[in-house]
């Protein structure tokens, strides 16, 4: 089975990060961090202290991201087991996406990611993980040629969305759920362009739409808000669509590599 590469200085790799889980009963030190930092008005010392691991945390994530070239995110469960539908849509999805010239991009751990990202693997093309520093669930999938550990969940979801032409909604829980709403909420206030949105799984999804449905009716969601959204069962349904509204859209198979820059150390 592969195995996350060793990482090049300045590009991913765990970054000085443990990913082993705390003793029982502890929290990670970036937990404990940040719930200082969200309680209220901290130190000057300690507050500009905070804000420097989270701008080297951007360094290394804009680094390493530069040069991978035009992403897709899937979003997912961690929980999905490999004997899972779900988790073979995924990794059918990660090769398609592979072959369309993506880098799939995921949040870097078990479940409905390394399907993802193992779909890529398997054909040739380039996996990417942004994991999360987590007392479970957070260790990356052996299937990614680049990573990097994020100690914090907004510093994570930026990158996820930074770099992507499309988002890939699997079958997930709250931290799915999260995800989607970010997307659409970017794309709603045009904070990012209209890149698609795919749902996978329509009947797994089908209260979500339901709830979507009754928010347009109350006049809380546009009708024009709901048509970003793609609702399939079939991974080829899923790939046109992106084909169609992303590569073909964005004109991304004419768009140039960033140039290397030998006195950064690229």
């Amino acid at each position: 089975m592969p195995v996350p590469h060793d990482h090049r200085a300045g590009f991913g790799g765990n970054a000085g990060f443990s990913n082993l889980p705390p003793a029982h009963g502890a929290s990670p030190p970036s937990q404990r961090a940040e719930r200082r930092f969200m309680a209220g008005p901290g130190t000057r010392r300690g507050e500009l202290r905070f804000l420097w691991t989270v701008l080297r945390e951007f360094l290394r994530g804009f680094r390493m991201l530069h040069f991978v070239g035009p992403c897709v995110s899937v979003f997912g469960s961690a929980r999905v087991t490999e004997d899972s539908p779900f988790y073979a849509l995924a990794r059918q999805l990660g090769a398609g996406l592979s072959r369309q010239g993506f880098t799939v991009l995921t949040g870097g751990g078990p479940g409905i990611m390394e399907a993802a990202n193992r779909g890529a693997h398997d054909v040739g093309g380039l996996s990417v993980g942004c994991n999360i520093v987590l007392p479970k669930e957070q260790h990356p999938n052996p299937y990614l040629d680049h990573w990097l550990a994020c100690r914090h969940f907004f510093v994570r979801k930026v990158l996820l969305v930074k770099y992507s032409y499309a988002f890939v909604i699997m079958p997930g829980g709250i931290g799915t759920l999260d995800e989607l709403f970010e997307a659409l909420t970017l794309i709603q206030t045009r904070k990012i362009r209209d890149f698609p949105v795919v749902v996978v799984g329509r009947d797994y999804w089908q209260s979500l739409r339901e709830l979507l449905t009754h928010l347009e009716a109350q006049g809380m969601v546009a009708p024009a808000d709901l048509r970003l959204l793609t609702y399939t069962d079939s991974v080829e349904e899923a790939l046109a669509h992106i084909e169609q509204y992303a590569v073909v859209k964005y004109q991304l198979a004419a768009r140039r590599r960033p140039r290397r820059w030998w006195w950064l150390g690229e």
